[in-house]
């Protein structure tokens, strides 16, 4: 079993390298996102071994941008909502599959009031094994276009090239999201815990904390006065925005609770770009 599914929590994928670093898969501190994002939504599929959910961005009327180890394995098709509120409180909206091991139907999901659509992984996806060959990027192809909503724009490639790490450090990035929120449960132990409710989409600004070739790690502090917060387990796969331009997707995070730092997957450099092409998608 790959270690993004033996490490699900809360049914959101999450993934581990090292032992010490987890697929980013909610929002902590920030705030409701409203109607700030609409092309901004909420994914669950099957992947034969449970039902899980990531954050995705439309970025053309057919084709929404996520991370790889929330498309990979998937059996069936996924489901996609872009309501700002999914659910305040259990029972989950989502509806089960008639046979789990084969995933989703598009009429099961059209009758649930849910898009359908097919999920493609990056070929150079390495499963969080080689940080040169990182490529945690997927899209789901959706069965119909969406023409209610403007796509998001993906960044002009090399585009964070331009952020030397001085500048890096003062620029923010917002983060959006469906990801659990990080609280103090109402009894009980009080030390903040992820929640599997509300799922809302969600956005706070991250402060760059360092570049790489295919990464951007940015600070998920919400003590950090330069910020408001970082991901976490849910958010996996949704877009940082910068400038105006769509410039990551969450990939993962170093921290249980989600206080600390954030990776987040580039997807203005050329071999995810390139790929995205394939799928008719451009860049400004």
């Amino acid at each position: 079993m790959k270690l993004r599914r033996a490490l699900a929590v809360f049914g959101i994928s999450t993934a581990m390298v090292g032992g010490t670093t987890l697929a980013a898969s909610a929002i902590t501190g920030g705030d409701l996102d409203g109607n700030g994002h609409p092309n901004v939504g909420m994914i669950a599929f099957y992947d034969g071994t449970g039902r899980f959910r990531c954050s995705a961005t439309l970025v053309s009327p057919t084709v929404l941008v996520t991370a790889a180890h929330c498309t990979d394995g998937t059996v069936g098709k996924t489901a996609v909502t872009f309501k700002s509120v999914v659910a305040e409180a259990p029972p989950s909206p989502l509806p089960a599959a008639a046979n789990p091991a084969a995933g989703y139907t598009s009429a099961e999901l059209t009758a649930a009031g849910f898009l359908s659509g097919t999920a493609h992984t990056h070929p150079g996806y390495s499963d969080f094994t080689d940080l040169r060959n990182w490529n945690d990027v997927g899209v789901i192809v959706l069965d119909a276009p969406v023409t209610t909503i403007a796509p998001a724009t993906i960044a002009p490639t090399n585009y964070l090239n331009k952020y030397t790490p001085n500048v890096l450090n003062k620029t923010l990035f917002t983060a959006v999201g469906y990801g659990t929120e990080v609280r103090q449960a109402e009894s009980g132990p009080q030390k903040p815990t992820p929640m599997s409710y509300p799922i809302v989409r969600r956005v706070t600004d991250e402060v760059g904390q360092k570049l790489t070739p295919q990464i951007l790690q940015v600070n998920g502090n919400e003590n950090d006065p330069r910020g408001g917060g970082g991901t976490c387990f849910g958010d996996s796969g949704g877009p940082s925005f910068n400038g105006g331009y769509q410039v990551t997707v969450t990939s993962y995070g170093y921290t249980s609770n989600c206080r600390y730092l954030g990776g987040l997957q580039r997807i203005d450099i050329p071999v995810v770009q390139s790929w995205l092409a394939g799928f008719g998608v451009g860049h400004a």
